[in-house]
């Protein structure tokens, strides 16, 4: 990530114009991520307002997660069956919830840092070999209605900007209740 052209939409990484055009807007969108995150503890990272929230460790083992599954979407050419079981293997952080609450704790930041730079790599590299004309391949989508891979890599960084507002959320009720169990 070139943080000298952070805030510049634009040809960059050596890759095509519309692909410049998406990264560009990936990587300012991991990049408040990263700024939100970059220096919380283990303990901030597992905080959990109440039973059925999300952490913020479970949320950014999600954005891993999403962007792994949207690599086998729109990268390979895997049947729905073989789609189905990769997602199996990306649980409980790709669906969250209960389960994943359970099992996705105790990792400090640079864990999950490490993996969602190792997977926007894999990511940055597809794009790398594609032709432009790939973005705007149509396939049957959501809804009985036609999705471009333009639109699906925009999802995976629209979903991390959603959660990246739970985040601070969370963040925040964190804090309140480390200064109430102060107070008291």
């Amino acid at each position: 990530m070139d943080l000298n052209s952070i805030y510049l939409i634009k040809e960059k990484n050596g890759l095509k114009k519309d692909f410049s055009l998406l990264v560009s807007m990936m990587e300012y969108a991991r990049y408040t991520t990263i700024r939100e995150v970059e220096n919380l503890s283990i303990e901030e990272l597992d905080y959990r307002c109440h039973d059925e929230a999300n952490s913020i460790g479970m949320l950014l083992a999600h954005f891993d997660a999403v962007e792994k599954i949207y690599q086998a979407l729109t990268f390979t050419n895997w049947n729905n069956d073989e789609i189905e079981e990769y997602a199996e293997t990306l649980e409980p952080a790709l669906s969250l919830g209960a389960k994943a609450a359970e099992t996705i704790k105790g990792n400090s930041v640079e864990y999950y840092l490490d993996i969602l730079k190792e997977s926007r790599e894999k990511t940055i590299y597809e794009f790398r070999e594609k032709e432009e004309e790939w973005l705007y391949e149509e396939t049957d989508w959501w809804y009985g209605q036609k999705g471009n891979n333009f639109f699906k890599w925009y999802h995976v960084f629209e979903d991390e900007i959603n959660h990246r507002g739970q985040i601070r959320m969370i963040k925040k009720l964190h804090i309140k209740e480390k200064e109430r169990i102060t107070v008291e």
